[in-house]
């Protein structure tokens, strides 16, 4: 009896054993499953980098081109406007001089030989030598003003042609930037569905999400260390809680504190917008970071002073550099998708001490 009482317990035990073998090679099999996946997306991170970063000079370019398309749009206005003004003032001038010529011609029979003979009329000649005298001056001023505007006006027309031809060239490079533009686009979508279908778990996509806050708490450490000390005094935005200008226009989507996935919480809020609209900056600072950043895509970081900081992500384009000023209101970056989104929208933070805090507490919504 105590024979067999040992063999089922020795069995028992070896059962164990196996089971607790079997456990450990499943959770072996599925961290080595989850290495890969993130291996493989990591992979395919460094092609969306590599796409996205084309995109945002293509949008940079188109956004340049439509900038100076506007600008140039605005001088054929005023240039047709000016020449409209010349026109008129050309055929204000012409009936002034024929006025005047009509004048010396009406005046014009007098025989000077004459009159320079008889003496008894010399007050009455030199009236009317003083009197022509008179007249050619006014002639030649106004002579000389029909001239200057001829002159002007040939000015503006050729300034017109120079433009029209400038906005020739302007559209044919924005219809070029659209093509590279979408094209980088058709990309993208590629490399996305790519990259969704390499993280199938749920745990590799915590394990991502957790990498990417890792990397973005090392990208602005680094950043604090590397952007040059200026003379620059920022006060913060303690006194301005509840007054803060909105990154950018769009439907506000209040996913501060909420679970994104797992236990994983959103640190920030999304404002879903339209793709190529401004982003502005939130207050006066100085840029801390502007750079593409795993999970984030293309984000530009501006540090407010006293502890405070404000992030910008998955923008299209970046329009200023790490170390710029900025003042409330200026653009810092076109609205996107970068970063592996589906649809455009701004990633929007604001951190007091690196801790995230609820930006919707401090936005004049």
């Amino acid at each position: 009896m105590w024979v067999f009482g040992v063999v089922f317990e020795s069995n028992v035990h070896a059962q164990e054993q196996s089971d607790l073998e079997s456990i450990q090679q499943q959770i072996k099999n599925k961290q080595a499953k989850i290495s890969q996946q993130l291996a493989e997306a990591r992979k395919l991170q460094d092609n969306l980098k590599e796409v996205e970063l084309q995109i945002a000079k293509s949008a940079k370019e188109l956004n340049s081109v439509d900038k100076s398309l506007i600008k140039n749009q605005q001088q054929l206005t005023d240039l047709r406007n000016q020449q409209k003004q010349y026109l008129t003032s050309l055929e204000q001038q012409k009936l002034v001089l024929a006025k005047q010529i009509r004048s010396a011609y009406m005046t014009g029979n007098y025989d000077f030989a004459k009159m320079l003979l008889n003496q008894q009329d010399a007050a009455n000649f030199e009236r009317t030598i003083t009197y022509y005298q008179y007249l050619n001056k006014a002639r030649k001023s106004q002579i000389d003003s029909f001239n200057l505007l001829v002159k002007d006006l040939n000015k503006v027309n050729a300034k017109l042609i120079d433009n029209k031809t400038e906005l020739e060239q302007l559209r044919a490079k924005q219809l070029k930037q659209q093509k590279v533009l979408k094209a980088n686009l058709t990309q993208r979508e590629k490399t996305l569905n790519a990259m969704h279908s390499a993280i199938e778990s749920e745990e590799a996509k915590v394990a991502q999400l957790q990498i990417n806050e890792k990397n973005l708490l090392e990208a602005l450490a680094r950043a604090q260390q590397q952007v040059d000390k200026q003379d620059l005094t920022l006060s913060g935005l303690s006194s301005l809680k509840g007054r803060l200008l909105m990154p950018a226009k769009g439907n506000l989507r209040k996913m501060f504190g909420r679970y994104r996935q797992g236990q994983i919480k959103w640190k920030g809020v999304v404002i879903n917008g339209t793709a190529g609209d401004s982003v502005v900056a939130i207050h006066h600072a100085k840029v801390l970071y502007s750079d593409w950043l795993r999970g984030f895509g293309l984000v530009t970081v501006l540090d407010h002073g006293d502890g405070f900081m404000s992030l910008y992500g998955h923008n299209q384009a970046l329009l200023k550099k790490a170390g710029e000023i900025v003042q409330a209101g200026e653009s810092i970056a076109l609205l996107g998708q970068s970063g592996g989104q589906s649809r455009p929208n701004l990633y929007f933070e604001i951190r007091l001490k690196g801790k995230p805090i609820n930006p919707i507490n401090w936005l004049k919504l």
